[in-house]
Parts: C-alpha cells; sequence; structure tokens
C-alpha cells in the first residue's frame, strides 16, 4: 500500500508530492497545480516546449517579472543540464507569499535546434506567521516538493535538485570498507554524508506531521523511497566495491554464479552478513535514522538503515529487493527475490525472502515475536532504466 510518483508522458518528468497534495486545476498535459489544504502549501507544474526560453534563467526572470515579486536567482547545474532556482516573496489576494520557483531543462527528449525543454515549478504559501505554528514547517515542505521532481527516469536514481543545489558534486574521497573478510576500497563524495543527513532531517520533519493520520502508510512509503533515491547513486561504487569482495569471497570457496559472480542467494548473504556486523545505533531525539553513506563507510545504524543499505547494493547488483518496516514492531527489514529456503512474504506478485539486519540469523529467518504478514508494510522503489 504505498503512495505512488506522478508522471507526465508528455514531458517524461516524474513527481513524489509529500501526502495531502490534491489535483486543483490545470490542462492535464502542460500545466498541473497542486494544493495541501491543512499547511496551505501550492505547488504549480509548468512545461514549456524547447526554444519557449531561451534558458532557466530567462524563465525565472520572466517569472519574477510577473508575480512582481522580490526575488533572489541562483544558477546551477543539475545533472548535466541548466537549472534555476529562485526565493520569491509577492503578495497575492489572501496576503503575503512566499516561496521557491524552480526551473530545470528536461532530459530524456529530443533537443530542437539545441535546446531542450524547460520545466518550472513553484512552491509557494503563505509568509510564516509567529501566531501559526503550521506555518513552521512550511519551507520543510517547499523544498520536499520541489525536491521530489525528476526532470528524466535516470533522475530518479539520484538526489532531487534542490539537494544538488545546496550540495553540488564535489572532490572523491576513498574509504576503506572490509567486507567477507576482505579488505576493498570505494570512492565517496566528500559531502555525500552531510547532504543526505540534510536530507532525512528534512524529510522526518515532513513525516511526523503524518503519525496520526490515516495516510501515515503513505507517507512512511514516501519517506523511505525519498531517501532510497537521494542515497542510490551516492552509494554506487560502494555497492560495486561489496559485490567484488562478496564474489572474490565466493570463488575462493568455490561457490560462485557463473562468471566468478556470486550468485544472488550467495550475495545478499553476504551483504547481511556484513550488515548484521554494523554497531547498533539510533537517535531518538531526531530522525532515527542514520543517513546511508555515513551507515556504508561508518558501519553503524538502526534496522531501517541497514535494511535499505542492503536493498540498495542488490539493486545496483541487478537483484530486486524491498524494504519492510512495521509500526507495530518498531522494526524493518529488507526483503529479496532470490531462490533458496527460508521465511517469505507475498507482495506484488512476488514471494520475498526476509532479511533480519539487526540479529545475526541466516537469511529467510524471522523471529516468531514479529511473523505476522499483516503487521509489515512492504514499500517498493521506482523500477531502474533498462541497461541500468
Amino acid at each position: 500500500m504505498a503512495a505512488e510518483e506522478l508522471y507526465s508522458p508528455t514531458w517524461g518528468f516524474y513527481l513524489d508530492l509529500p501526502e495531502g497534495f490534491e489535483y486543483a486545476t490545470g490542462d492535464g498535459k502542460n500545466r498541473f497545480s497542486f494544493m495541501d489544504a491543512d499547511s496551505g502549501v501550492s505547488v504549480d507544474i509548468v512545461a514549456y516546449a524547447a526554444g519557449r526560453y531561451e534558458s532557466p534563467e530567462v524563465l525565472a526572470n520572466d517569472v519574477v517579472k510577473r508575480l512582481l515579486a522580490e526575488a533572489e536567482t541562483a544558477l546551477f547545474d543539475y545533472r548535466g543540464r541548466r537549472a534555476a532556482i529562485t526565493q520569491l516573496a509577492f503578495s497575492s489576494q489572501n496576503g503575503p507569499v512566499e516561496g521557491w520557483a524552480l526551473a530545470l531543462e528536461l532530459g530524456g527528449l529530443e533537443l530542437a535546434a539545441g535546446k531542450r525543454p524547460i520545466l518550472l515549478a513553484l512552491a509557494y504559501g503563505p509568509a510564516p506567521s509567529g501566531d501559526d505554528p503550521a506555518s513552521s514547517n512550511s519551507e520543510q515542505i517547499l523544498f520536499s516538493a520541489l525536491d521530489s521532481i525528476a526532470a528524466s527516469p535516470e533522475d530518479r536514481l539520484g538526489p532531487g535538485p534542490v539537494s544538488v543545489f545546496s550540495w553540488p558534486p564535489s572532490e572523491r574521497r576513498t574509504v576503506n570498507l572490509q567486507v567477507a573478510g576482505i579488505t576493498t576500497q570505494a570512492t565517496i563524495d566528500t559531502d555525500d554524508a552531510v547532504a543526505a543527513k540534510a536530507l532525512v532531517d528534512r524529510e522526518f520533519k515532513v513525516l511526523v506531521d503524518y503519525n496520526d493520520s490515516p495516510k501515515w502508510k503513505e507517507a512512511w512509503s514516501r519517506f523511505y523511497r525519498t531517501i532510497w533515491r537521494d542515497a542510490y547513486s551516492r552509494l554506487a561504487d560502494i555497492s560495486f566495491a561489496v559485490e567484488r569482495a562478496i564474489s572474490l569471497r565466493a570463488v575462493a570457496t568455490k561457490s560462485p554464479g557463473s562468471d566468478g559472480a556470486a550468485s544472488q542467494r550467495v550475495l545478499a548473504e553476504g551483504i547481511l552478513e556484513w550488515v548484521q556486523g554494523f554497531k547498533y545505533e539510533r537517535d531518538l531525539l531526531g530522525s532515527d535514522f542514520v543517513d546511508l553513506p555515513s551507515t556504508a563507510t561508518e558501519t553503524r545504524g538502526d534496522c531501517d538503515s541497514r535494511a535499505l543499505l542492503m536493498a540498495i547494493i542488490l539493486q545496483h547488483a541487478n537483484t530486486d529487493a524491498i524494504l519492510m518496516v512495521s509500526r507495530e514492531y518498531g522494526h524493518a527489514m529488507a526483503a529479496v527475490a532470490t531462490e533458496g529456503s527460508g521465511a517469505r512474504f507475498s507482495h506484488g506478485g512476488t514471494q520475498w525472502i526476509v532479511a533480519e539486519t539487526t540479529a545475526k540469523v541466516g537469511l529467510g529467518m524471522i523471529g516468531q515475536n514479529v511473523s505476522d504478514p499483516q503487521k509489515w508494510l512492504a514499500i517498493d522503489f521506482p523500477a531502474l532504466p533498462k541497461g541500468h
């Protein structure tokens, strides 16, 4: 029971808004408006054909002019395409409004005379008021909404535009990993951990508003889906290094699959063994989720951090995996689509074998006290593009 992203077949972009936003108006093709009645935040999306605006900067300047807004625009590169982000303050019939505008070139579409279509997203709401406690969290919702935009299928596998603007790619650093009895190395961006933690903290502030909501399952799904998206590409080299170490051990112990690679089952067992050795750590005063770059490089975290890390590494190795969380049990596990015996949960037409990441038990083993299928929520992640 997971909330789903919105997708534009015309323009190829995706939008994964926080729960509570409802479609308000638009033409269903080029213009879309959404509103969250509880926070008063609105999100407007407009797609412009290639050549309509010379650049995202020109479009952003036009928005400022039309709104008669006080504004400050910054330009940045988003995954090889031009983008502009603008902080806005303007007046409306209902009073002062504050928000952000994001303009970025769309990917995955053929160029027209060397130009790309441009997507404009406006996220705005009533200016914060000291008399309204609900307004204190509105900026987190604004950023979360804009950061959920994926301008192409490939963008769903990397940090969103707000995260990239705030933490652009920097230098790579080398980390040492002890996996399957082998010392291996991988690289990671110097700012990956701090950027990932900032996203986790922001999304947790959005999530807590749904604790008593009937849509808490959808909100939980989006929370973990957002973290997955931000971390997936950050962990690419680490995932490869972990897979390689486990495959080397498989060859040494004569348990390979084909071409010297570990079988899916052996790989899942090796990753599970690795994360089970991490230091158990929780942050009950914060988001209670260790960001995944830190989980992998510092070998620490709670059940959901470890389980999500395991799922991402398996997905990089072309093995289907999901996350399973339980509010009743206060617990999380990974689940893998692989062969062999063990406890399984049915979801989406697949029998998933469970992976308990915080107790040193084998793949497919689960305690009887947490084994009721009705008390688990399965969380899917976007399908990987062909050729990944």
